[in-house]
């Protein structure tokens, strides 16, 4: 019987591996933060960032934040209850709603964007190159 040998990764690639990871993490850390001053879960903040670009119907809410439509329904909920999103017949098809952001969520989505500073100010420091390079590495990544 053949035993299938696993690949060994050289340590470069671990390298990557990990700054990757550190990179992700220290994202998720400054966005939980950042959502914590707005008084906002990590998964509202997420929401309400994705609907402050476009009314999105529920389903494709959940599609974008991986989670289940009842999860994202009560998610929408609460963000509602604050005045931050509303729900809105789709204007193409009147047994679909929407989910969209209101001018104070829009208003809370900015101020978001705007205190993540470890997102965007270490980007800040590459060249407009560098951060096309990186762009597309990151594209042939995700498609690989």
């Amino acid at each position: 019987m053949a035993t299938q040998k696993t690949p060994r990764i050289d340590p470069l690639t671990l390298e990557v591996v990990d700054l990757i990871g550190t990179v992700v993490a220290r994202y998720h850390e400054e966005y939980e933060e950042a959502a914590a001053e707005h008084a906002l879960t990590g998964a509202q903040a997420r929401l309400l960032s994705l609907l402050s670009l476009e009314p999105l119907p529920m389903r494709r809410l959940a599609q974008k934040l991986k989670c289940e439509p009842s999860n994202v329904t009560g998610i929408v909920d609460r963000l509602e209850v604050r005045g931050l999103v509303e729900r809105r017949p789709d204007p193409t098809d009147r047994r679909v709603k929407l989910a969209a952001a209101t001018d104070e969520g829009r208003r809370v989505a900015r101020g978001l964007r705007d205190s993540l500073r470890f997102a965007r100010e270490p980007l800040a420091g590459l060249s407009r190159e560098e951060r096309l390079s990186l762009r597309g590495l990151l594209q042939r990544m995700l498609s690989a």
